[in-house]
C-alpha cells in the first residue's frame, strides 16, 4: 500500500519504468517497495494531512493523444480550485461529454486531479471508490468546500 489510511480509505498504486500508472483504491498494486514506492506513500501522506499541494511523483497515465492533452489540463488545475467541464470543453476543442468520460476513464486520480472538475450546476460525479462522497472528501480537504455550500 501506498496509503494506508486517507479520507477515501487505503490507496495502492501500479508502476512501470519509474513512473505511476495507476491509481488502486481499496488494495496494493504492484508498486510495494523501492524508491517510488516511498516519494509516492511520502506525498500522499503529505497530501491527505494538508500539506502537498503539488505531487513531484511521476506518472504516466496510458491514453491517446486527446487523454493525454485531457491529463495535461487536469494536472494544471491549481490545488483548491476546480474547473467545469464546460470549461475544459471549450479548452481542448471537445464536448463536455467527451470531458465526462475522459474523467471516468483517469487511471490515476488524485495525482491527475479529476475530482477538481464539477458539472455547471451539481458536483458531476467521480469514479474513485466512494464515489461523490469522495470527491466531496477531497474537495474540502483542498479547501474547496465553498463551492460545495
Amino acid at each position: 500500500m501506498i496509503c494506508q489510511s486517507s479520507t477515501v480509505g487505503p490507496l495502492g498504486a501500479n508502476a512501470a519504468d519509474g513512473a505511476i500508472t495507476e491509481l488502486i483504491w481499496g488494495h496494493a498494486g504492484n508498486l510495494t517497495k523501492g524508491p517510488l514506492h516511498q516519494q509516492i506513500s511520502n506525498e500522499m501522506t503529505a497530501y491527505f494531512a494538508g500539506d502537498l499541494k503539488k505531487f513531484q511523483t511521476p506518472v504516466t497515465p496510458k491514453g491517446s493523444p486527446f487523454q493525454q492533452c485531457f491529463y495535461a489540463a487536469l494536472s494544471a488545475i491549481p490545488y483548491g480550485e476546480t474547473r467545469t467541464y464546460g470549461d475544459l470543453a471549450q479548452e481542448l476543442g471537445v464536448s463536455a461529454q467527451a470531458i465526462g468520460q475522459a474523467c471516468g476513464a483517469n487511471p490515476i486520480a488524485i495525482i491527475i486531479p479529476c475530482h477538481r472538475v464539477l458539472g455547471a450546476n451539481g458536483l458531476g460525479g467521480y469514479s474513485g471508490m466512494g464515489g461523490i462522497e469522495a470527491k466531496v472528501a477531497l474537495l474540502k480537504l483542498e479547501g474547496a468546500a465553498g463551492l460545495l455550500i
